[in-house]
């Protein structure tokens, strides 16, 4: 496995080696052991599946609470994945990663608590697969609106397809401190 750190600190992106013969291809999408040696929890407690079609951005979502670290790959299709740091103190704060993951390179990327996370699916459709670190709680789902100018995501859409919610999130820079996770040491708080 090919294991890259991205310039957003904690953000790692991943490429398994894939094994191709005459009757298809094989591949480990998660191996507890080997994931926790590159700082990835070895607990997941909830799996998540979505199917969007071409040209929705879902994002940029985060829970404040009870954070999520979340583990995603693409099952099908491809999708503009995007990670922002939004740890208050944080040497990243405010800064974004953005990745193709797709069903036909397998990459993924693991996304440590503290961080919004969104997608834009560029292919007719998207199954996007992510674990996730703690269970979605409603009460401590938070966003940040995904075409916030400060943050200056170059996602490759126009006109996306959006959710009423994901339309109307706040900027980063109009939320108020208690509405952000705490960066300490490495640790979300």
């Amino acid at each position: 496995m090919k294991v890259s750190r991205t310039e957003l600190l904690d953000l790692i992106v991943l490429e398994p080696r894939i094994f191709i013969d005459q009757r298809g291809h094989f591949l480990e999408v998660f191996q507890a052991e080997r994931y926790l040696e590159y700082g990835i929890p070895e607990r997941f407690v909830q799996d998540n599946l979505s199917l969007s079609m071409k040209g929705v951005v879902r994002g940029l979502h985060y829970q404040l609470g009870r954070p999520q670290g979340k583990l995603v790959g693409v099952i099908q299709g491809t999708v503009f994945d995007v990670a922002v740091d939004i740890r208050y103190g944080s040497p990243t704060f405010g800064r974004y990663a953005g990745i193709i993951l797709s069903s036909e390179n397998y990459r993924q990327i693991y996304i440590p608590e503290g961080f919004a996370h969104g997608f834009c699916v560029l292919s007719d459709a998207a199954i996007v697969l992510y674990k996730c670190t703690d269970y979605y709680v409603p009460e401590e789902e938070r966003g940040i609106r995904w075409d916030d100018p400060s943050l200056n995501i170059a996602w490759p859409v126009q006109s996306p397809v959006l959710s009423e919610k994901d339309r109307t999130y706040p900027s980063l820079s109009d939320m108020a401190m208690d509405q952000l996770p705490r960066f300490a040491a490495g640790k979300v708080r």
